[in-house]
């Protein structure tokens, strides 16, 4: 588990893809459980630890991941989550194509719980909720393109499902075209960076967390 920043209110973590933020079904232990021992291990805490999980990643997906070490942080951390105070970027690896350097996406959504997917449409149409995002062209590799994505909203699955509709899947990503998978099931979206204002020292934050370490990722050029 990398740390990228912690003190007694907040810890920040990049995530593996692959690993769960939070149990489900499979009963493979979830980042808050590692985060929990963590906590417990290094400050040899007694009973029960508070871990308090702000927001989430899918498990494909590796980057920035947020948990609170206390009830006040959570309360307010929620709150700039809640409020859109906080900003998110996303790094994802696509198919080169032709498409604008710059652009935004919007579409309304609609989940289909049993098969854990999301359907974007163009119209407003029953359950459907509204989802933008915007992105940026940062690089043109051999064969794919480096996107750099913000999002105004927070809707299930959105970047995979947006890109998708633009026919640019995200590699590795059967579930939305992508053609192939990767050998470790991993998809190539990265939640790169988090910036927001800390709940109590009220300072801004900017945390970045550092790409996976698969070979596809060796050409990206950081800035």
């Amino acid at each position: 588990m990398e740390i990228l920043y912690e003190d007694n209110h907040l810890l920040v973590v990049n995530k593996a893809a692959g690993m769960l933020v939070q149990g489900d079904q499979t009963g493979d232990t979830p980042l808050v459980d590692a985060v929990k021992e963590y906590i417990k291990i290094t400050y040899n805490k007694p009973g029960a630890v508070f871990a308090g999980l702000v927001h989430r990643l899918d498990r494909p997906t590796s980057g920035c991941v947020l948990f609170a070490k206390t009830s006040k942080a959570l309360g307010r951390m929620s709150k700039q989550f809640a409020a859109r105070e906080v900003e998110k970027t996303y790094w994802a690896l696509v198919p080169k194509k032709n498409i604008p350097e710059s652009g935004t996406l919007k579409h309304w959504m609609v989940r289909n719980p049993k098969n854990n997917k999301s359907y974007t449409h163009s119209k407003e149409v029953p359950n459907a909720k509204h989802a933008v995002l915007h992105y940026t062209l940062k690089q043109q590799m051999e064969r794919y393109s480096l996107l750099e994505i913000t999002l105004e909203t927070g809707r299930h699955h959105q970047i995979r499902a947006q890109l998708a509709a633009i026919g640019c899947p995200i590699k590795g990503d059967l579930k939305y075209g992508a053609p192939r998978s990767n050998k470790d099931t991993s998809i190539d979206l990265h939640a790169r960076q988090l910036a927001f204002v800390h709940p109590v020292k009220k300072t801004q934050l900017v945390l970045q967390a550092p790409l996976p370490s698969r070979s596809v990722w060796d050409s990206v050029l950081c800035d």
